[in-house]
């Protein structure tokens, strides 16, 4: 009897990892798969999202291809992004290096840099659209008090700086997040290389050069990947709810002009064809940056 049942005794124990990911899987299809292919399948179709969807072929990709602020979204896309990775890197590192010595309000400094993240992005884009206002705003108001009215600029309508306005605000909220990162792959690193290298007479610039960042390595690139991809898929919202586009479209990234042209002109088979560009552009660089970061950990290994 006993040997009857160790079959499907093993049948069960060989099921069990796949029924626990199933419902991760029927979730995975639900919300990404299909949407997904749903997407891809109305960008070749004209289509208000009520009337008939009638067949357009390959015309709502020319005509994305030919939309100047269409290109111009992208343009201020990868400004945003390249501009907000290099921001929260530099930072984050700098910050995990002073936040993993031993000094009195250390957690406390933690858990302030930590609590950006945690707030959602309509509570951080009012926040500092208040603080940016030119009339009461905080930042133009402190400007005054110190006698630097020189530097009062209109932060979220001057077409030359407010896409970097909005930039240093994302950047502001997931610093601390990327600096747990760091200072994760900071505390994993063998105190025994730097004993070694204190006994070669290394400096802390050499130390720095030649231990701890061939270390983060691994962690450098998981942040940059993070970053970079986070960037083009997640800045709607942010930008959204502080300048709407912004003015003459200096803010409008991919994400708001497919909005607009989807719920605001009602065209969504043109908004589905502007996202298959998006998401083609983001799975290149996403590819790209997978490879380095397996190249470095062969070199590495």
């Amino acid at each position: 009897m006993s040997t009857q049942s160790a079959p499907h005794k093993k049948r069960k124990t060989d099921l069990f990892p796949y029924l626990m990911c199933l419902p991760a899987l029927i979730l995975f299809v639900l919300f990404v798969l299909a949407p997904f292919f749903t997407g891809l399948y109305t960008s070749f179709f004209r289509w208000d999202g009520f009337d008939t969807m009638k067949w357009v072929g390959l015309d709502n990709y020319k005509f994305s291809l030919s939309d100047d602020i269409f290109w111009l979204s992208l343009k201020n896309t990868l400004v945003f992004a390249i501009c907000v990775t290099i921001v929260k890197n530099i930072v984050a590192l700098a910050l995990a290096f002073v936040l993993s010595k031993s000094f009195i309000g250390r957690t406390v400094f933690r858990t302030g840099i930590y609590l950006p993240v945690t707030l959602s992005y309509i509570v951080i884009g009012i926040l500092w659209v208040w603080i940016f206002n030119p009339t009461f705003g905080l930042l133009n108001e402190l400007l005054r008090l110190a006698g630097l009215e020189n530097l009062i600029l209109g932060w979220l309508s001057d077409p030359d700086i407010a896409l970097y306005t909005v930039v240093a605000v994302d950047s502001w909220k997931w610093i601390g997040y990327h600096m747990v990162l760091y200072l994760a792959g900071l505390q994993a690193i063998p105190q025994s290389l730097y004993e070694a290298a204190d006994i070669d007479g290394a400096g802390p610039l050499t130390k720095l050069f030649r231990v701890t960042i061939p270390q983060l390595n691994s962690t450098i690139v998981v942040n940059v990947v993070m970053s970079m991809t986070g960037a083009f898929v997640a800045n709607y919202d942010i930008v959204y709810i502080m300048t709407d586009g912004g003015p003459f479209h200096s803010t409008e990234v991919a994400l708001t002009h497919i909005m607009t042209t989807a719920y605001k002109y009602s065209a969504l088979g043109k908004a589905n064809a502007m996202s298959i560009i998006l998401f083609a552009i983001v799975l290149i660089f996403g590819f790209a940056q997978l490879k380095m970061m397996a190249r470095d950990d062969n070199y590495n290994n």
